[in-house]
């Protein structure tokens, strides 16, 4: 009787520790991670992070939590796009700076020109808030003028460590992924420029 209770738990031990040696194998893996986090577009990406001077991994983070790279993904609240921008400021965006052939519409449909309005706007954001990517990002998702009405109170003071003063769960939440997804980016994608 001891031998068969001996084997069953010599088994049990074979296989943990061989599902331990797997895990530390695949968690140690650049491509089982690269897998899990994934960057389409790395081309648009990248060029119009040399274009608007924005890193690509931030651009990248961005599209992930926003669309997950859907190209014509739009929201309930009805923002387009694999960037997610509302229509009114795809609008203005385009006002602003010469964007050839690119329109509103085709920003919410084709990635090349989501990106590249996504890109500018995130430029644009960073201007505003002095490269300070925790506030750009909030800005992104509530709007800058909600962002800078929250500084000037005193209700948040922009920093990742205080972002739970953030009034907005959707913004807490969605600056914590776009942090979260940037790091993993930094950590994959190193040697992406």
């Amino acid at each position: 009787m001891s031998k068969k209770r001996t084997r069953p738990k010599r088994k049990r031990w074979f296989l943990a520790l061989l599902i331990i040696v797997v895990a530390l194998l695949f968690i140690r893996s650049e491509w089982l991670g690269k897998m899990v986090y994934p960057i389409q577009y790395q081309k648009e990406i990248q060029s119009n992070a040399d274009r608007y001077a924005v890193d690509p991994r931030l651009i990248a983070a961005v599209i992930r939590v926003e669309s997950n790279f859907v190209p014509d993904a739009v929201s309930p609240k009805g923002a387009i796009g694999i960037m997610q921008i509302m229509p009114d400021t795809a609008d203005w965006i385009l006002k602003q700076d010469d964007f050839g052939s690119i329109t509103t519409k085709l920003a919410g449909e084709r990635a090349d020109a989501g990106i590249r309005l996504g890109a500018w706007y995130l430029k644009e954001l960073l201007r505003q808030f002095e490269g300070d990517t925790v506030k750009s990002l909030a800005a992104y998702n509530a709007g800058p003028g909600k962002v800078k009405q929250w500084l000037r109170e005193g209700i948040w003071d922009g920093r990742e460590e205080t972002l739970s003063d953030i009034p907005y769960g959707e913004t807490r939440r969605y600056v914590q992924k776009v942090l979260f997804y940037r790091k993993k980016y930094d950590e994959l994608y190193d040697n992406w420029s």
